[in-house]
């Protein structure tokens, strides 16, 4: 069994869910043993409790050590995306296989660079959008490409949480614009990138943008405060390629939401119903069922939904965010070992990014936009 090191720059909440996941995806899939080797951290005390709580065997208060270590195979990124670009490019410059949380870049430009260095170098890429990998959401996809749903007529997505909603919430690299749009970026490009997922390209945009929090804390407690240039609400029309269109939003101070990320999609023979908060229950609505037995129809995450049965044999058991987490590593090694790409890598990002720049301009100037 081929083994790979695995270096893993910052230690928040992102640094912790890639380590769980790559110590936990050798228990289901055979092929390469991820080794955790090297944690970085600009702290380096929080670099040396990562490593003892996490069980790396090293660990560095200076990531371009950690990149140009022999001993690191892959480099997983989970710092703000201010700094994706630098990283990325190091990494990829030393030959490394890259694993970046999104957003993948403040700007589409920025995620360019990155992802054309990587399909030059030919190193595999993966970007965290880890929701999409829920067993249900890819029997969503089958249903609507099998033509179950009939033709699609309508897309509402959302992703809405509460994190930012008290305005005494600190001014933070979240809300500071030199790392890009707020809400839209943040929560949004999972949306969007779970519409596109199920549906399909996006092609066409007109948004509106709102700051509802106008001023933050330049710190906890203080009474300066800092002007928020960023959006805390998206809203979202779009044009699938495909032919159907589609309402999105994000919202980041939606009060008393954690983890509302969703969808309804139409189609002309039935509709399908997800929310994250449930994330093992798709709701499925078929026209032309029996009227006695009108309505949505539950349909329970179990074994028979590859790859829920690696984790577990009976259905109701129920999946979690951290093996979400794992079947996108497991992913990510399968492709590093010659297996099937499923994604999302870096070119994914980069068309998810083009979305979210499209929308920030279209709702400055007050009209679609088409995405280019």
């Amino acid at each position: 069994m081929r083994q790979i090191g695995i270096g893993v720059i910052g230690t928040g909440f992102m640094g912790k869910a890639h380590a769980f996941a790559y110590r936990a995806v050798s228990g289901i899939l055979p092929g390469t043993r991820p080794e955790l080797e090297i944690v970085a951290d600009v702290n380096r005390a929080a670099a040396e409790r990562a490593a003892t709580q996490l069980g790396f065997r090293r660990y560095t208060d200076n990531w371009q050590d950690l990149v140009a270590d022999p001993a690191i195979g892959i480099v997983s990124i989970t710092t703000p995306n201010i700094f994706h670009r630098e990283m990325a490019l190091a990494a990829i410059a030393a030959g490394k296989h890259v694993h970046c949380e999104k957003p993948l870049a403040p700007s589409t430009a920025e995620a360019r660079d990155m992802m054309e260095a990587a399909e030059a170098a030919g190193v595999v890429t993966q970007v965290g959008y880890n929701y999409i990998k829920n067993p249900l959401l890819g029997l969503a996809r089958e249903m609507i490409t099998s033509g179950e749903l009939g033709e699609i007529t309508g897309f509402r997505g959302i992703h809405a949480e509460d994190y930012m909603a008290n305005p005494d919430e600190p001014y933070s690299w979240r809300v500071d614009p030199t790392g890009g749009a707020g809400a839209i970026a943040d929560i949004g490009s999972h949306i969007i990138g779970m519409a596109r997922f199920l549906l399909g390209p996006i092609d066409e945009v007109i948004a509106d943008l709102e700051t509802v929090v106008k001023s933050r804390p330049i710190a906890p407690g203080a009474g300066e405060r800092r002007t928020v240039e960023v959006d805390d609400i998206a809203r979202l029309t779009v044009s699938f390629a495909r032919g159907c269109r589609g309402m999105i939003e994000a919202n980041w101070v939606a009060t008393g939401r954690k983890m509302q990320l969703g969808f309804e999609i139409n189609g002309t023979k039935g509709t399908l119903v997800f929310n994250q908060e449930r994330l093992n229950e798709l709701h499925f609505y078929q026209v032309g069922r029996d009227r006695r037995h009108g309505g949505f129809l539950k349909i329970e995450a179990g074994p028979q939904h590859h790859p829920y049965g690696l984790f577990c044999v009976a259905p109701g058991h129920q999946l979690g965010f951290n093996d979400l987490k794992t079947i996108e590593v497991a992913d990510f090694l399968t492709a590093i070992d010659g297996g099937e790409h499923r994604g999302p890598d870096f070119r994914e990002a980069y068309e998810i990014q083009k979305i979210v720049d499209t929308a920030v301009k279209s709702s400055r100037e007050r009209q679609w936009r088409t995405v280019s």
